[in-house]
C-alpha cells in the first residue's frame, strides 16, 4: 500500500481534495498541502479541522512551494514521505510536478491536461504534446501516473468505460454534456481559474467526428438536451481534455463535449475577446509596463472559491452514449447531479470544485489500496471503472443511469437490479 499524500494547489478544488483525503486518512495517512501561498494552505487546513473532517488522528501540514521548481517539489515529496501526489494546481504545473514524481517514485494524479502559458488549443491530441511523451519514463520507473482524474475529464471517462464494458457491443457516439444550473449571484464570474477557463474557449473547438479531428469556432454549434433535474438546456460544442484520450483509447468514431453557457457569459466573453483582453501574449502599456491581458482579467474577476457561500442550484454532468447491444440500437445517459449548497455545507466549496476534487481523492484511495496502482501512465478509461464509481457513490457523487428502462441509480449489487426493484426506487429529487 502507498501512504501519505501531498496535495499541490490551494484553490477551491484543493479545498475539496483536502477534506476528502482527511475523511479517509485512515487509508491515506499524513496529508500535506502545498501552494505558493501558505496563507491559502492554512485557511484550508483550518476548514478541515473546523468541520472535523479528519477520520482519525494524523498529520495535517501546509507548505509554501513554487511547484514549477522540480527540485524543490521533489525535495518536499521526500521530506513529507508522500507516496501519492495529487496535483490540483494550475494546468501549467503538470509537467514539473510529474517530473518530480518520476524522480522520487511517488504516484502522480491530476485533473486536467498540461498547458503551455504561451500556447492555446495546440494540435490534437493534446495529451500527445506533453504527458504522453513521458509514458516510457513512467513505465520504466514503475511510476503510477493517472491523468485527468477529476469529473470531466475523469468520471466521464469512467462512464465511457462502463458503457463499453457493460451496456454496448458497439458504440457509435459519446456526447459528454456538462450543465451548471446554479446561480452565485455575481454579475460575472468563472467557476474555476479564469485564466484556464477562458483559454479553453478562445481557440479552435476540437471534436472527434467520423474518426477524425474536426475544428469549429466557439459558440458555432449548439444543441439542446433534456436533462434530469436541470431540465431543457442549450449547450455548445466545446473542445475538452477527455476527447483527446477517449478518441485514442476507445474505438468510437464520434466523441464530443457539450457545455452549457448563459447569455451573459457569452456576451461578456465575446466583448473581452473582441477587445483583445483574453490574449495570453504579453503587451506593453503606454507607461512601458509589460502585462498579459488575460492575467489582468483574471486579477479583477472574483476568486472562484469566493463564490461558494452564495451558490445555489445543481449541476448535471454525464455521457450520452449511443450504439448497439445484442443487435438492437441503444441509448444510455450515465450521469451525476451535484448540489452547490450541499457541497458548501460539507466542505466549504461550490459543486464545480466538489465534482473535480472528490474524484481526485477517490483515485488516491484506489492507488493507496492497490486497485489503481498501475505502475505506468494511464488515463481513467484505461482503469476498471466500477471500483472508482462505487467509491464515489460513497463519497457524495452517485452515478445514475437513464435509458429505455427508466432512470435509476447505478447498481453495485453482485446481480443487476431487476425491473421490480427499479420500480420500487424513489424518484430522483428535483
Amino acid at each position: 500500500m502507498k501512504r501519505n499524500v501531498l496535495i499541490i494547489g490551494a484553490g477551491g478544488v484543493g479545498q475539496v481534495v483536502a477534506h476528502k483525503c482527511a475523511q479517509h486518512n485512515d487509508v491515506l495517512g499524513d496529508i500535506h498541502l502545498a501552494s505558493r501561498s501558505i496563507e491559502k494552505c492554512e485557511a484550508i487546513l483550518r476548514s478541515v479541522r473546523e468541520k472535523r473532517s479528519l477520520k482519525t488522528g494524523g498529520r495535517l501540514v501546509g507548505h509554501a512551494l513554487d511547484a514549477l521548481d522540480v527540485e524543490r517539489t521533489a525535495q518536499l515529496i521526500r521530506d513529507t514521505g508522500a507516496e501519492i501526489v495529487i496535483n490540483v494546481g494550475s494546468a501549467f504545473l503538470n509537467m514539473s510536478v510529474l517530473s518530480a514524481c518520476i524522480a522520487t517514485g511517488a504516484a502522480y494524479i491530476d485533473t486536467a491536461i498540461h498547458e503551455d502559458p504561451l500556447k492555446i488549443c495546440e494540435t490534437p491530441p493534446w495529451y500527445g504534446n506533453y504527458e504522453w511523451k513521458r509514458q516510457a519514463a513512467c513505465a520504466g520507473a514503475g511510476i503510477t501516473a493517472i491523468l485527468g482524474a477529476g469529473f470531466d475529464p475523469g468520471v466521464v471517462n469512467a462512464y465511457a468505460a462502463l458503457a463499453r464494458d457493460e451496456y454496448f457491443d458497439k458504440i457509435d457516439s459519446i456526447d459528454i454534456v456538462d450543465v451548471n444550473a446554479g446561480d452565485h449571484g455575481r454579475y460575472f464570474a468563472t467557476n474555476f481559474d479564469p485564466e484556464i477557463n477562458f483559454r479553453e474557449f478562445t481557440g479552435q473547438v476540437w471534436s472527434w467526428q467520423k474518426g477524425e479531428w474536426t475544428a469549429n469556432k466557439m459558440f458555432e454549434v449548439s444543441k439542446k438536451w433534456d436533462l434530469p433535474v436541470v431540465g431543457n438546456r442549450t449547450t455548445y460544442l466545446t473542445g475538452h481534455d477527455e476527447i483527446h484520450s477517449l478518441s485514442k483509447n476507445l474505438d468510437v468514431p464520434n466523441v464530443r463535449f457539450w457545455m452549457g453557457f448563459g447569455e451573459r457569459y457569452i456576451n461578456v466573453f465575446t466583448v473581452l475577446r473582441n477587445l483583445g483582453l483574453l490574449s495570453e501574449q504579453p503587451v506593453k502599456t503606454a507607461e512601458g509596463l509589460e502585462v498579459v491581458p488575460l492575467k489582468v482579467v483574471k486579477a479583477v474577476l472574483p476568486d472562484p472559491s469566493s463564490l461558494a457561500p452564495d451558490y445555489a442550484g445543481k449541476t448535471c454532468i454525464g455521457d450520452v452514449v449511443k450504439g448497439v447491444k445484442d443487435g438492437q440500437k441503444r441509448e444510455v445517459f450515465i450521469y451525476n447531479v451535484a448540489d452547490h449548497e450541499e457541497a458548501y455545507a460539507e466542505v466549504g466549496s461550490q459543486a464545480i470544485s466538489y465534482t473535480a476534487g472528490a474524484p481526485a481523492a477517490a483515485a488516491a484511495i484506489l492507488v493507496a489500496k492497490g486497485d489503481w496502482d498501475a505502475r505506468k501512465m494511464v488515463n481513467v478509461e484505461e482503469l476498471a471503472p466500477r471500483p472508482f464509481l462505487r467509491l464515489l457513490d460513497q463519497m457524495g457523487l452517485p452515478t445514475r443511469i437513464r435509458d429505455a428502462e427508466g432512470d435509476r441509480p447505478l447498481s453495485f449489487e453482485d446481480k443487476p437490479a431487476t425491473a421490480a426493484t427499479r420500480a420500487a426506487e424513489p424518484a430522483l429529487a428535483g
